[in-house]
């Protein structure tokens, strides 16, 4: 009697220690790491939203109509990836952060708004984008790789080419560098008067 007295004690003492773990705090999720769900669809989302309201901006200045053909195709591209990722967080039970631009991809965006107007405009749309577009690939790849929830990698693992093939034909975009200003004209000469002239 006494053993089976024992052994529930210890019983009843290894289920407390349990428990007691379970309550222990969890270590804090890292929102800005791009390989855990939180920190990915927040990054992913701010870079969607910076390519949308880029292209939106280019579709008011340039002159070359290959940036307003590619600003309408980052606009629709990106508005499908987003959708597509607030479908499978909530098809995992995660709630997507809103829509957000995070610093950087705020600073890019001024960076476009202050481009200029036609040549110069067209020539920083592009090589921002540019920029933009090979550290979405990098996210993009490497939460597919590596990241935390499934239906997450798969999503990460199809906006690859997406974003890929949009890098190629900015990087392959050709536009015009803006003319300089022409040379200020030579201040005007007086006429030579002639002896003898009058004037």
């Amino acid at each position: 009697m006494k053993k089976v007295a024992m052994l529930i004690g210890g019983a009843l003492a290894l289920a407390a220690c349990s428990t007691g773990a379970r309550r222990t705090p969890a270590a804090a999720v890292d929102p800005n790491n791009p390989l855990l769900a939180p920190g990915y669809m927040a990054q992913a989302g701010s870079s969607d939203q910076f390519e949308i309201q880029s292209s939106q901006v280019a579709l008011q200045m340039p002159q070359n109509p290959q940036v307003r053909n590619i600003a309408n195709m980052l606009i629709a591209d990106h508005t499908r990836s987003s959708q597509m990722m607030v479908a499978a967080a909530q098809s995992a039970d995660i709630n997507p952060p809103p829509p957000a631009l995070l610093p950087e991809h705020q600073a890019l965006l001024d960076q476009v708004r202050a481009g200029g107007m036609g040549p110069q405009f067209d020539v920083t749309f592009r090589d921002i984008q540019v920029q933009a577009h090979q550290q979405a690939l990098q996210l993009h790849q490497n939460y597919a790789t590596s990241g935390d929830v499934p239906v997450l990698r798969t999503l990460g693992g199809q906006i690859v080419p997406v974003v890929q093939n949009h890098l190629n034909m900015l990087q392959s975009l050709q536009v015009a560098m803006p003319a300089p200003p022409p040379p200020p004209p030579p201040p005007a000469q007086p006429p030579i008067r002639r002896s003898g002239e009058r004037g």
